[in-house]
């Protein structure tokens, strides 16, 4: 049973990629030149320790989906940087990480939300996030421009520097049980 939701989840989340394809139909062409394939595009679906110890790491992915709570009696660490396979209005690729605490419907509604636990999560990923779920530890923030989205840390949170602090943004459903401050 659990490999058939796995292996569902994989398939909705190509078919998601495959149908959020850039059209490359020009104006004054009816033809369409296929997109390129970015082979760090794919994201890494896990339900293992091990696993996501891997995907978050420099040589994982730019999204990381977790399947179930995942529990850590050490510190991780989110590194290297990675492309999502979009293009921004200048036709540069849009650099980017998320930790994707949750599982979603065809229609991209959040239907299960996930826990992550650990003392420390030390974000070095620029443009990474964590979305629709729980961190339970302290976030170490050393780039710019990080977010939480739909997430609530049940921590601290640093900052590295002051530029990483105030650039860090959150929606109006995340929340931080414990202090923001600049690391000391």
């Amino acid at each position: 049973m659990k490999t058939k939701v796995i292996i569902l989840i994989l398939i909705f989340v190509l078919t998601l990629f495959t149908g959020c394809a850039n059209d490359t139909t020009t104006p004054d062409d009816d033809t369409t030149t296929p997109p390129d394939v970015d082979a760090v595009t794919t994201p890494s679906i896990v339900d293992k320790e091990a696993d996501f110890e891997k995907a978050i790491s420099n040589t994982g992915t730019w999204i990381i989906c977790t399947l179930t709570d995942l529990t850590f009696d050490k510190e991780l660490v989110l590194d290297g940087e990675f492309k999502n396979g979009k293009k921004d209005d200048s036709g540069n690729d849009i650099v980017q990480r998320k930790i994707a605490l949750y599982t979603q419907d065809e229609e991209r509604n959040v239907t299960e939300r996930f826990t992550l636990t650990a003392p420390k999560l030390t974000i070095n990923s620029p443009m990474a996030s964590i979305q629709h779920g729980t961190f339970v530890g302290d976030l170490y923030v050393n780039v710019n421009d990080f977010q939480l989205v739909d997430n609530k840390v049940d921590g601290n949170v640093y900052f590295k520097t002051a530029e990483a602090q105030s650039t860090f943004t959150m929606d109006e459903t995340s929340s931080i049980t414990g202090t923001q401050e600049l690391a000391q």
